[in-house]
C-alpha cells in the first residue's frame, strides 16, 4: 500500500521515515509552525529522491526571500519528479515551481488546473489564500472576492479540517462576512491551537469587527506558545501594536515595536520586516505621536538592503513610506521612475496605483496635504490591487482620511469615517469622529 500524505494523496516514497517528516513538514508550514525547515530537511535527509519534501523546502526558503536556495531545491525537485513521480506530484511541483520563480499568473492558471484534478492537494491550493498569496499579489481589484470563491468550490473535499477552515474563515473575513468568517476561523483554531495562521486570521476578524479587547486578550494568553522564530511572531504582535493605537496608547505600540518588530529585534522574513516597521511607525505619526528619527533610520538602512529595486508593488508602497518619512527624496524619485517605468511596459498589474501612492506619500510628509488628496481620491478604490489584507491597507485610507482633516475638508472627512463607521466601529475612529464634528 503506497504511502500517503494527511489529505490521503499518495507520495513517492517508500521510506516510512520519509513519509512522516514530510507530513509532519507540511502541517507546520500550513500552521506557520516553528520547526518547518528542520521537518523537511529531516524527510529530504530520509529519502535524498523524494522530490515533495524538495519543493516544499524551497518554498520555506522562498519566505525568507532566500531565491537562489528556493529555486535551486525546485530545479532539483522538477529533475527527481520527472523520473519517478506520479503526474500528481509532477503538476504539484510545477506549480510551486512557477510561484517560486516569480511567474505569478503562470503559476494561478496552473494551480486551477491541479485543483480542479485533486482539490484535496493543500499546499498547492494554499499558494493563492492569504494576505501575501498569489492572488494578493497579482494586481486584481477581486482577489478578496476570488479567494472566498476558490475556498467555496471545494469546501466539500475537506469538511473540517483544521488548515481549511482558518484559510477559507479569513477569506470570508476579508470579502466581507466577517460574522460568518471568525466563526469559521475560530472552529479550525479550536481544532489545532498550535497554528499561527489561524490565531493571525482570527485577529483580523477581531480587528474587522472592533473587538480589541478580545484581541489583545488573545494575544497575550497566546503568544507564549509561539516561539519567536515563528514566522507570523512578530506580525502577531503587530496586531497587538495596532490594538494599543486604537486606545491612544503610542508607548505601548513602540515598546512591542522595540521588543518585536525592529529590524534589530525581529526574526520575521523580509517583507514582515519591512512593512510592520514602516507601517506601525508611520501610523504613529500620522495619529500625531513622535516617533524617535533613529527608529525610522534604522529601520529604512535595513529595508534599502531587503529591497534595493522595485518589484513587488505591496513592497514598493511600505519603501516609499520609508523614504517619506526620512525626507529621502532621491530614494523616493528613483523608486517612483523604476515604477513609472514598469507600468509604461506594461509589467505593472496593480496600474497606477502604484505611483500615486507613492507620489501621496511623499506630498504628506512634505505636509502638502492638499497634494496628498488629490494623488489618493482618485485611486482609493484600486488600493486593493497591490495586496496584503484589508487591515494592512487601511494605512493608505488613514493618510487620506489626516490629510483630509488637516487640508481643511472637514465634510470629506467625516463622509469617509461615517462610512467606516458603519463598517467598521472603533475607538480611534470615534476620536476621529469628534475631530471633524
Amino acid at each position: 500500500m503506497p504511502l500517503e500524505d494527511r489529505y490521503g494523496l499518495p507520495l513517492s516514497t517508500s521510506y516510512d521515515q520519509a513519509a512522516s517528516a514530510y507530513r509532519e513538514g507540511v502541517d507546520l508550514m500550513l500552521a506557520g509552525w516553528t520547526g518547518t525547515a528542520e521537518m523537511l530537511e529531516s524527510a529530504i535527509a530520509a529519502d535524498p529522491d523524494f522530490a515533495l519534501a524538495y519543493i516544499a523546502r524551497a518554498r520555506v526558503h522562498a519566505f525568507y526571500q532566500q531565491g537562489d536556495l528556493a529555486r535551486q531545491k525546485a530545479a532539483l525537485a522538477r529533475e527527481l519528479v520527472a523520473i519517478s513521480g506520479t503526474e500528481r506530484e509532477r503538476s504539484h511541483v510545477e506549480t510551486l515551481a512557477l510561484a517560486i520563480e516569480g511567474r505569478g499568473a503562470d503559476a494561478i492558471a496552473a494551480m486551477f488546473g491541479h485543483i480542479e484534478r485533486w482539490p484535496r492537494d493543500a499546499v498547492v491550493l494554499s499558494l493563492p489564500l492569504g494576505a501575501f498569496g498569489l492572488f494578493a499579489f497579482s494586481g486584481m481589484a477581486d482577489h478578496d472576492h476570488a479567494r472566498h470563491a476558490l475556498c467555496e468550490r471545494v469546501a466539500h473535499h475537506y469538511g473540517e479540517d483544521w488548515w481549511f477552515l482558518t484559510m477559507s474563515g479569513w477569506a470570508m473575513t476579508e470579502n466581507g462576512d466577517v460574522a460568518r468568517g471568525r466563526a469559521v476561523t475560530e472552529r479550525g483554531f479550536d481544532l489545532r491551537r498550535a497554528n499561527a495562521h489561524a490565531a493571525h486570521a482570527v485577529l483580523h476578524a477581531m480587528f474587522e469587527d472592533g473587538s480589541i479587547e478580545d484581541a489583545d486578550r488573545l494575544v497575550d494568553e497566546w503568544i507564549p506558545t509561539y516561539g519567536r522564530a515563528g514566522i507570523l511572531h512578530g506580525h502577531i504582535l503587530w496586531h497587538q501594536a495596532l490594538g494599543a493605537l486604537e486606545h491612544g496608547d503610542a508607548t505601548r505600540a513602540l515598546k512591542i515595536y522595540a521588543d518585536v518588530l525592529q529590524p534589530s529585534a525581529t526574526q520575521a522574513p523580509p517583507l514582515n520586516v519591512i512593512t510592520d516597521s514602516a507601517s506601525l511607525l508611520w501610523r504613529l505619526s500620522a495619529y500625531g505621536h513622535a516617533v524617535p528619527k533613529a527608529l525610522w533610520a534604522e529601520a529604512d538602512a535595513t529595508a534599502q538592503k531587503l529591497f534595493p529595486k522595485s518589484g513587488l508593488p505591496f513592497a514598493d508602497v511600505h519603501m516609499a513610506l520609508f523614504a517619506a518619512a526620512t525626507q529621502n527624496r532621491e530614494a523616493l524619485a528613483t523608486r517612483l521612475a523604476m515604477i513609472e517605468q514598469r507600468l509604461a511596459d506594461g509589467k505593472l498589474p496593480a496600474g497606477p496605483v502604484v505611483p500615486a501612492i507613492c507620489r501621496a506619500l511623499s506630498a504628506f510628509a512634505d505636509e502638502n496635504y492638499a497634494a496628498c488628496v488629490r494623488e489618493l481620491a482618485p485611486v482609493l478604490t484600486e488600493v486593493v490591487r497591490i495586496g496584503g489584507s484589508h487591515a494592512q491597507r487601511e494605512l493608505i485610507e488613514d493618510t487620506f482620511l489626516v490629510a483630509l482633516m488637516r487640508s481643511g475638508e472637514l465634510p470629506c472627512a467625516r463622509s469617509l469615517l461615517d462610512a467606516r463607521l458603519h463598517r467598521r466601529p472603533s475607538l480611534r475612529d470615534t476620536r476621529w469622529q469628534a475631530a471633524v464634528a
